[in-house]
């Protein structure tokens, strides 16, 4: 097989692989916006105690992938229409465009991995402040508001045993609706459900960076041989 031969394989791995990638944009964007109106998350990230909103660091990186998802879907096309055209100068944009979307990606991994915990404290340190006014203040409306939203929404009583004993027993009201003060002490504490619901998440997100950082790299291998392989065969 001559350079030629080996210029036209490479094409249609690179149309392949590009044709994959553009498919993985929209799998992510569909996900982040899933992610983004998931109702779990909005009811909870959209509350307001008195005049501090809820933390929604999370959503920072759901935008991120928004945003990534959208430039794959463009990045894919180019590549696709790039590797067909054997044009050197698409297929080195699209080389830049996957340089500089891979960068991007690497940082809002190591944002995503240092806030990663953060993310959880903030919202339980958000709760256990609506939960202590809605045990102190009787007339605390909207605290109790915001605690009746946890509760209903993560299907939890308190934040640990003791506030969950005392919720359950003196302020049953706040825990969620039907249930009577045995099954509510059963229930697992609202801690527990916070960190369970945003560490699935995030390690979802995880995932979807991880499986798209080695299609881009598999990408850039492929453009560069395919670039080489298209100046050589110009050559002869």
């Amino acid at each position: 097989m001559g350079v030629e031969g080996c210029t036209k394989c490479i094409k249609y791995l690179l149309f392949v692989f590009n044709f994959v990638f553009w498919l993985a944009g929209g799998v992510i964007l569909g996900v982040a916006l899933w992610l983004r109106h998931d109702p779990q998350t909005t009811n909870l990230l959209y509350l307001e105690l008195g005049d501090r909103p809820a933390p929604n660091t999370f959503y920072v990186g759901i935008y991120i992938l928004i945003a990534v998802g959208a430039v794959m879907m463009f990045v894919g096309f180019l590549g696709c229409y790039g590797a067909i055209q054997e044009s050197q100068c698409l297929l080195g944009t699209f080389f830049t465009c996957l340089v500089i979307l891979f960068a991007c990606e690497v940082a809002a991994g190591i944002w995503g991995f240092v806030n990663k915990d953060q993310i959880a404290k903030d919202v339980k340190q958000f709760y256990d402040q609506a939960l202590q006014q809605a045990i102190m203040d009787d007339d605390a409306s909207n605290a109790k508001a915001v605690v009746k939203t946890f509760h209903e929404t993560l299907n939890c009583c308190g934040s640990n045993a003791l506030t969950t004993v005392t919720t359950s027993v003196f302020k049953n009201s706040l825990c969620p609706s039907g249930g009577n003060v045995i099954s509510n002490l059963l229930k697992e504490d609202c801690h527990g459900k916070i960190d369970e619901l945003f560490s699935g998440k995030l390690y979802l997100i995880g995932i979807a960076a991880i499986v798209v950082a080695v299609i881009m790299i598999f990408e850039m291998i492929l453009s560069m041989v395919l670039c080489c392989g298209i100046r050589n065969s110009s050559v002869y």
